[in-house]
C-alpha cells in the first residue's frame, strides 16, 4: 500500500469550471488513472475517503464534482449521517442537479476530465479506469460507450437505472464499449430489479462486451456509502476487493 498526496484543482470545461479531488502516490511517479463518479449526494469526505483508498493502490485518482454547474461542492449541505427516510428533503434537492446530468453534458464534463488526466504527469499513458455508484453506475456505462478508445475498465456499485425505456438507457449502448465490465447489483433495489439485471446482462452478452456481473444478497441500494443508513460494511470491502482487482487486470499494462 502506498501513502499518498491530495489536493483539490480545477477542471475547465465547456460550461466551466469543475471542482475536482486528485489523489495519487506520494512517489513522484506516473500511475494509471482512475475517474470516480460520484453518487447522487454529491461530493463528500467519504468519497474523498473513497478515492484516497483506491490510490494507495497505485492509482492516480480523480473525483470531481458532477453538479459543478450548481456551484462548488458540497453544493447540498449534508448532514455527517445521511437517512433518506430520516430526511426525504435530499431528495428534493438532488433529484433536479441529477436530471441536468444529461448525455450531452456528460460527454462534453467526461471530455475534459479525460483531457486533464492524458496531459498530466500523475498519469501513465494508457486507458482509464472508471467506477460509479448509484447514479455514477450509469453515467459510468455512458461514459464507457461514448469513450471506448480511452476507457478500459469500468465498475458499476449498486447502480441505476440501467435498463429503462428510454433511447438513452445504458443497455441499448453497451455495444460501444471495448473495456472490460465488473457490476455489484444491491439484492434489496428497486433501481435493479431482477428483471433488470437480467436484461442488462443479455444486453452486455450480445454485444460481445467482457464482463461480470453479481448481486450482493441482503445488501441494499447504497451499500458501498459509509456516511448513509445503506451502508453493509462487508458489502464495502467485498467491492473494495473486486474494484481493485479489476484495475489491476486492466490498467496496468
Amino acid at each position: 500500500m502506498k501513502t499518498i498526496n491530495t489536493r483539490s484543482v480545477d477542471v475547465r470545461t465547456p460550461d466551466g469550471v469543475a471542482d475536482t479531488y486528485i489523489a495519487s502516490p506520494d512517489d513522484g511517479a506516473a500511475h494509471p488513472a482512475v475517474l470516480v463518479i460520484q453518487d447522487g449526494f454529491g461530493l463528500r469526505p467519504s468519497l474523498r475517503a473513497l478515492a484516497d483508498r483506491i490510490a494507495t493502490h497505485g492509482y492516480t485518482v480523480m473525483l470531481p464534482n458532477a453538479y459543478y454547474r450548481r456551484g462548488r461542492a458540497p453544493v447540498v449541505e449534508l448532514p455527517d449521517f445521511i437517512d433518506p427516510v430520516q430526511r426525504p428533503e435530499i431528495f428534493h434537492e438532488v433529484f433536479p442537479m441529477i436530471r441536468e446530468l444529461t448525455p450531452e453534458r456528460l460527454r462534453s464534463d467526461v471530455g475534459a476530465y479525460l483531457a486533464w488526466l492524458a496531459a498530466s504527469p500523475l498519469v501513465t499513458a494508457g486507458k482509464v479506469g472508471v467506477t460509479g455508484y448509484c447514479m455514477g453506475a450509469r453515467l459510468a456505462v455512458l461514459a464507457a460507450a461514448m469513450f471506448g478508445d480511452r476507457i478500459g475498465a469500468v465498475a458499476g456499485f449498486h447502480g441505476g437505472p440501467l435498463v429503462t425505456d428510454t433511447p438513452d438507457s445504458p443497455h441499448l449502448i453497451v455495444g460501444n464499449i471495448t473495456g472490460e465490465l465488473y457490476f455489484a447489483h444491491a439484492g434489496d433495489d428497486d433501481h435493479m430489479t431482477p428483471e433488470h439485471i437480467a436484461r442488462f446482462d443479455r444486453a452486455l452478452t450480445a454485444a460481445g462486451v467482457r464482463y461480470r456481473t453479481e448481486v450482493y444478497e441482503g445488501a441494499q441500494h447504497g451499500f458501498t456509502q459509509a456516511d448513509t443508513s445503506a451502508y453493509d460494511a462487508d458489502a464495502a470491502e467485498r467491492h473494495y476487493g473486486e474494484l481493485v482487482a479489476l484495475f489491476d487486470r486492466t490498467l496496468r499494462g
